[in-house]
């Protein structure tokens, strides 16, 4: 191949690398808290993926902090130990021995797999739960079922952020992973906690740039079940709007962004966690993939610089 051949297979590379630049100016120095979940769990090649772009935004400047939850390894585990998996209102009824399996699972089987991934690009990766450093605390939840409140065990509402051993770690270069239980003040119990619910409530309290919820959808759907189109932007009025129509799934994770927004952090974006490299194309590309929220005030077209 000659020199000028070479030089013109490698130009869509550059032609990629600078598209990226103006992201990589707006996001450089910037707090992105990245919930993990659904199909990009539990597929090994979305796996690595996944820890490849989350140890490219380290490099690339931004500060990238993992929220995990794990509900395909959590039934799995409880089907083995003969545990019953019961759901009342969308949530998991959690008793003390299901909470046990649940704790082992998040903190020594998902979170340590996941560290695991991220350091094989260096020594990044920082596993810790909502209980270490009092970074999470929680009382017990207990949900409003036809007019009646309902125990549904070991199931936390968070009171409370401690962000100083994240913000330890960030300072450090490190990338904290975090598994979505809790301690509660009151009782001294443990709970678990709506991942979903943790990582918007982490990026609020770490005042982060951008919340990004991976999901097994493309998007926030306009008109779901009648139409597959995706809607790329809409402000939290908009999406307040829609919240009492969407789907029990899609609803933590819209409150989060709802409550992120709200709460200080720039935008807050659902992207499809089945697509390779999804973080990458939503944070360095024009077109984004997924759908966007912003806070009220900021309009829903999308301006260039916007992102």
């Amino acid at each position: 191949m000659s020199n000028t051949a070479r030089k013109h297979t490698a130009l869509p590379k550059a032609q990629t690398l600078i598209e990226a630049l103006p992201w990589l100016t707006r996001h450089h120095g910037k707090t992105v808290v990245i919930k993990f979940g659904g199909n990009a769990m539990i597929d090994d090649d979305l796996k690595a993926a996944f820890a490849q772009d989350v140890v490219f935004l380290r490099h690339a400047g931004l500060k990238p902090v993992v929220v995990h939850g794990g509900g395909p390894q959590i039934n799995r585990a409880l089907d083995q130990a003969g545990l019953v998996s019961e759901f009342k209102a969308g949530l998991r009824v959690t008793t003390p021995e299901a909470m046990d399996v649940v704790r082992m699972v998040l903190a020594g089987q998902v979170q340590r797999e996941l560290v695991g991934l991220l350091n094989q690009h260096g020594p990044f990766a920082v596993g810790m739960t909502g209980e270490d450093a009092h970074t999470i605390t929680a009382t017990k939840h207990e949900p409003v079922i036809e007019g009646e409140r309902v125990d549904i065990g070991r199931v936390g509402e968070i009171t409370a952020i401690e962000t100083g051993a994240i913000e330890a770690l960030l300072e450090d270069g490190r990338i904290p992973v975090i598994s979505s239980i809790a301690r509660s003040q009151d009782d001294g119990h443990v709970y678990n906690v709506n991942a979903d619910t943790a990582a918007a409530a982490l990026a609020a309290a770490l005042g982060a740039e951008t919340l990004m919820v991976l999901t097994d959808v493309e998007g926030l759907y306009e008109d779901w079940p009648n139409s597959d189109e995706v809607i790329s932007r809409l402000t939290a009025s908009q999406l307040e709007k829609l919240l009492p129509d969407l789907s029990s799934g899609m609803v933590p994770k819209m409150e989060g962004c709802l409550h992120a927004v709200r709460n200080g952090v720039t935008t807050a974006r659902v992207i499809d966690g089945r697509v390779q490299h999804s973080i990458l194309l939503e944070i360095f590309t024009d077109e984004g993939i997924g759908t966007m929220v912003v806070p009220d005030g900021r309009g829903a077209q999308n301006d260039q610089g916007e992102k």
